[in-house]
């Protein structure tokens, strides 16, 4: 490590090894938390003089000593002070058991999915509260109130049973969902954080999880205009895509079929593949595609799946049998009605589409995207009237 400045990232990335060993060492997780950060701080004011050679046992050891100190004015002092006689040897770094034992805590599932990814975010990602709001836009007093609770409540948790993969894993796919506002990518976050996770397991979801992350990460660059507005998959400038994400989705991703073990993740990330390995979007395989929507609906019997099948459908059969898969699902379901909108223009029904896509952008969850389906209903609409009129 340099002496003249500390490697931040690389700081983040030692934090849920350093808090985990805390924690297996007996330190409950609010006073951790509170003594990794002290620790952190410590850490950014003395390294670029003195950097050590092994910084996250240094971390460990810094921020027990801190825990130490600040558990001696408790109760627990008698309790603390003996586990001090065992563990006041720096000793190596921990290893990857505990680390995923923290990601178990952070998203224990009596925490509900906003505190839990809200959790995962300080404690295991390292960011600050002030960070999490501004991504999640709300005021820095609420997410510290959120952030707190759940801190409070993981607390009271014991480490002795197998943790919930599924959990953690769905607790990261939120956080990338999420996308990016102000000055925090959460997508980015939520990769970084998946890479952890692969490296703490051999789980073939995790693998997919990862590999769907940045297969759809690499598409980034084209997805929106200089001016904000959206990009249809279809119109994207495939000349922009990341293909060294690509190709590390894809590697990732075959590892994890070789396995064997098919989960949704690695369903998600082969179609995700199969879009990027279209030259144009005229060549995409949409018979694999719906192939593996089947194996989708197989295992999560989603709505939502079924929904994003119908439009496969009108793809790989003509948009008349992707309507009849479409009128099987609720009509109620978010974003149905954009899709009814498409593949009735992929019909020529030029009318219907034009009220539709009107209607799906009042219903619209963001502006980007209200904005996307009027202007898509207006340039209808224009083709309408460019038509010629019919003689009466």
């Amino acid at each position: 490590m340099a002496a003249d400045a500390v490697d931040e990232a690389r700081l983040r990335d030692l934090i849920p090894g350093v808090l985990a060993a805390l924690v297996h060492r007996g330190a409950d997780f609010a006073s951790a938390e509170d003594a990794v950060q002290e620790a952190l701080i410590r850490a950014v004011e003395t390294w670029p003089r003195q950097p050590p050679a092994d910084p996250k046992g240094w971390l460990i050891t810094t921020a027990w000593h801190r825990f130490v100190d600040l558990s001696r004015s408790e109760a627990a002092r008698r309790r603390r002070e003996l586990l001090v006689t065992d563990e006041s040897a720096p000793g190596p770094a921990v290893g990857v058991d505990e680390t995923l034992h923290l990601y178990f805590l952070c998203a224990h599932p009596s925490l509900t999915p906003a505190s839990a990814v809200a959790l995962t975010l300080r404690a295991v990602g390292g960011l600050t509260t002030r960070q999490i709001a501004r991504a999640y836009l709300v005021p820095e007093a609420t997410m510290a109130q959120r952030i707190s609770r759940a801190k409070r409540t993981v607390s009271a948790v014991r480490l002795d049973r197998p943790g919930d993969l599924r959990t953690v894993s769905r607790t990261l796919y939120l956080v990338f969902n999420e996308g990016y506002s102000g000055d925090l990518d959460l997508a980015a976050e939520a990769i970084r954080l998946a890479r952890q996770l692969h490296a703490s397991t051999d789980d073939p979801e995790v693998a997919g999880l990862l590999a769907l992350f940045l297969l759809h990460h690499a598409r980034r660059p084209a997805r929106t205009r200089p001016d904000g507005s959206l990009v249809p998959l279809a119109e994207q400038d495939r000349g922009l895509w990341r293909r060294d994400l690509i190709a590390e989705g894809v590697r990732v991703l075959q590892a994890a079929l070789a396995r064997d073990r098919l989960g949704e993740y690695q369903a998600q990330a082969a179609i995700a593949a199969l879009h990027a390995d279209a030259q144009t979007a005229e060549e995409t395989d949409w018979v694999q595609i719906v192939e593996w929507y089947d194996e989708l609906v197989a295992l999560t019997d989603s709505p939502v799946v079924r929904l994003n099948r119908a439009v496969a459908v009108g793809e790989a059969d003509g948009p008349q049998a992707g309507l009849a898969a479409l009128a099987e699902i609720d009509p109620t379901l978010p974003r149905y009605t954009a899709s009814a909108a498409y593949l009735h223009e992929r019909a020529g029904d030029l009318d219907t589409a034009v009220q539709l896509y009107l209607e799906a952008a009042a219903q619209a969850p963001n502006l980007a995207e209200r904005n996307h389906l009027t202007l898509r209903a207006a340039t209808l609409r224009g083709h309408l009237a460019d038509r010629p009129r019919k003689a009466d």
